[in-house]
């Protein structure tokens, strides 16, 4: 899968570049996704635009509707608020950034939370994809 990896803070994301570049490389997929990199600022803005909530939040997912398009969607990743999360559940930002974006992309391919089993059916699903990857989470 092609995801293209936009930068709109001041962070160096090489490195989330490349773990993000090998984790979309297992899922097939013929449509692009484009990632941008935001941080909390920007992230509380377009929650509150979007979402109506007045806070940042850690991953937002737009799907693109037209069929036509070449990308699915736009998955935005706020770094302030992924760092602080991979701090909090004791692993590592790679970890945390490839959860992010496996589930803001399975959100652009329809999957969503609101009732238990669609939130087991996503959650299984992303789990699969991060354990392919290499970067199942730590149980300790």
């Amino acid at each position: 899968m092609i995801i293209n990896i936009y930068n709109q803070t001041i962070d160096d994301i090489k490195t989330y570049e490349k773990v993000l570049n090998h984790v979309f490389s297992i899922i097939e997929e013929e449509k692009a996704i484009n990632i941008i990199m935001i941080n909390n600022q920007h992230m509380h803005e377009m929650n509150l635009q979007y979402r109506r909530l007045d806070k940042p939040t850690d991953v937002l997912s737009f799907p693109y509707e037209e069929s036509f398009i070449d990308v699915l969607g736009d998955i935005f990743i706020n770094l302030d608020y992924m760092k602080q999360q991979a701090f909090e559940y004791g692993h590592s930002e790679a970890r945390e950034i490839a959860f992010l974006a496996v589930h803001g992309y399975l959100h652009v391919k329809g999957y969503d939370h609101h009732t238990i089993e669609k939130e087991k059916e996503m959650f299984e699903k992303q789990e699969t994809i991060l354990k392919q990857a290499g970067l199942e989470r730590n149980h300790d």
